[in-house]
């Protein structure tokens, strides 16, 4: 099953948590699987949006999100962005209203599964997560991380997880033991184990997959975007290419103010 088809029963089980779930989480239920327990302060550009997904903090205004989390592009102040903290219960959390979405153009459910959050005002202090604009980092080892399920149709999660899942090319991605041609290579990039075991899940979708650039910095790669289950093998998560998109999503975030 994909996993933001699975995103109603992912709502109804945060909720009961007191942690919105993510609404159109592209993996069954919402956390990294085969993760590790991040560090406080080890990613402070993730992002926890009310309504179950993940995001990443692209400017101190603006969140990068997936297409299929958010709706409309227009006037919106219902999202609430938690950032700052590992638990999502600290007090020491961050929180934001937003302001506004802007969902990518064309987006029909398949490609292009890339948004932006404007946030009522800005979060200052707090380092921010440049999106690669070169193809040169779509492949090796990435890092995924976020507050999903830990297993395919478990409970969202308090505590931020992480882990590390390899580049897997379009042509084996697309091939008839995987996805059988259901991959977009230009919108979209695969990563993951042909034994599965580790992958992202619902809840996660929207948040980024990363790596360091050649500077050693973090780059984002990737926005948790859809797979068949989690982390099952043959089945690597899919991801919206970042890179095939970088100058819509500058210019985007230009148009918004960020």
């Amino acid at each position: 099953m994909r996993r933001w088809l699975t995103l109603l029963a992912a709502f109804l089980t945060a909720a009961t948590m007191g942690v919105l779930a993510a609404p159109g989480a592209a993996h069954a239920d919402a956390n990294v699987v085969g993760g590790t327990r991040a560090a406080q302060g080890e990613f402070p550009f993730m992002v926890r949006l009310s309504m179950g997904c993940g995001g990443a903090l692209y400017s101190p205004n603006l969140v990068l999100t997936a297409a299929h989390c958010v709706g409309r592009t227009g006037a919106n102040s219902s999202i609430t962005a938690t950032l700052g903290v590992v638990d999502l219960n600290s007090s020491s959390r961050i929180t934001r209203k937003s302001n506004y979405v802007y969902r990518a153009p064309g987006y029909t459910g398949s490609g292009k599964d890339w948004a932006l959050i404007r946030l009522s005002s800005p979060v200052n202090g707090v380092a921010t997560l440049p999106i690669t604009t070169t193809t040169a980092y779509d492949s090796g080892t990435f890092t995924i991380a976020g507050w999903g399920a830990a297993t395919e149709g478990g409970s969202q999660q308090r505590y931020l997880l992480k882990a590390t899942v390899p580049f897997v090319s379009d042509a084996t991605c697309n091939s008839r033991s995987m996805y059988n041609g259901e991959i977009i290579a230009t919108d979209e990039i695969c990563a993951g184990y042909t034994s599965g075991g580790v992958d992202t899940c619902q809840g996660d979708s929207g948040g980024p997959m990363f790596r360091r650039n050649a500077s050693d910095a973090w780059v984002q790669v990737g926005i948790v975007s859809w797979g068949d289950g989690c982390a099952r093998p043959n089945k690597p998560g899919v991801y919206t290419q970042v890179s095939y998109f970088a100058s819509s999503i500058a210019a985007a975030a230009t148009s918004l103010g960020g």
